[in-house]
């Protein structure tokens, strides 16, 4: 068995999801061919593997993955301890994230005539999602009796609740008489099987979605699925709520995460006088 081969199963084993399995087999295929071919050390020719991909314009965000995926050979793969590793990892800019006024949030679902579509903006805003935690929510994950919806397995394969508007539970109960979903609460088409089988909706149809409600609001700021939820984290801020309870809310593992909101906030521009208040 190669190293391929045993890096792929200990992934399965450790429950990794498929994308990042596939992500970190990509790289460690690479970076193993790359120290093949220049007769490198497996343990220490990380820098210039680094270095090859930054020559070819890679991310920081991808050189970080590749980074990841290395360990994740050197350690679980190659045994090497962890203290013997030592990689510099790249400088990551900081940006602020785009985030939509009230009144922005109300332009783009009233540019959005069906029913559907509206619903699934509605469902990511009001309630904070990543586009794949509602992609996979099903039918019993909405409980209305206790005015929540349970995410099951999100990000760092954890569950979480988060509250259930009465706006939103009229929505969806109207949706679900038009619609009737069988499984997952959003059903896609399913092709393959013709249409017999319930299959999630795909994340591409909601970039489309929001990019069409988007444009017809004319609103020139750089909109996705994200930008819901960030502006759901943010607008919680400012009107009042805690930022331990937004970090529970989002399910950010750390609150440095959460405290971002307090940068886009206009909660502290606000309340900030223009010096040119006081000539």
């Amino acid at each position: 068995m190669n190293l391929i081969e045993k890096t792929a199963i200990k992934l399965k084993q450790k429950n990794y999801s498929p994308s990042t399995q596939k992500t970190y087999l990509n790289f460690i295929s690479s970076y193993l061919l790359f120290c093949d071919q220049n007769q490198y050390n497996y343990e220490n020719s990380v820098t210039p593997f680094l270095l090859k991909l930054i020559s070819k314009k890679y991310s920081i965000s991808s050189q970080n993955q590749a980074i990841n995926a290395i360990k994740f050979l050197l350690e679980h793969i190659l045994g090497l301890e962890k203290q013997y590793i030592e990689i510099d990892r790249p400088f990551k800019p900081k940006y602020i994230p785009t985030v939509l006024s009230l009144i922005e949030v109300k332009q783009i679902l009233a540019n959005t005539r069906n029913l559907k579509h509206k619903t699934i903006l509605k469902i990511i805003y009001a309630c904070g999602l990543r586009i794949g935690e509602l992609i996979n929510l099903r039918i019993e994950d909405i409980d209305s009796k206790r005015n929540c919806i349970k995410v099951k397995q999100s990000k760092g394969k954890k569950d979480r609740l988060v509250p259930l508007p009465e706006e939103l539970l009229v929505d969806l109960r109207r949706y679900y008489r038009v619609y009737k979903p069988k499984n997952y609460l959003i059903e896609g088409k399913n092709i393959k099987n013709n249409n017999s089988e319930s299959v999630p909706y795909s994340a591409s149809s909601i970039r489309n979605i929001l990019k069409r409600a988007v444009k017809n609001s004319k609103i020139r700021k750089h909109v996705t699925p994200h930008t819901l939820r960030h502006s759901y984290a943010t607008h919680l801020y400012e009107h009042g709520v805690n930022l331990r309870s937004i970090q529970v809310l989002l399910g950010h593992g750390s609150s440095k995460t959460t405290e971002i909101y307090t940068h886009v906030s206009n909660v502290h521009i606000n309340n900030t006088p223009s010096p040119l208040s006081f000539l």
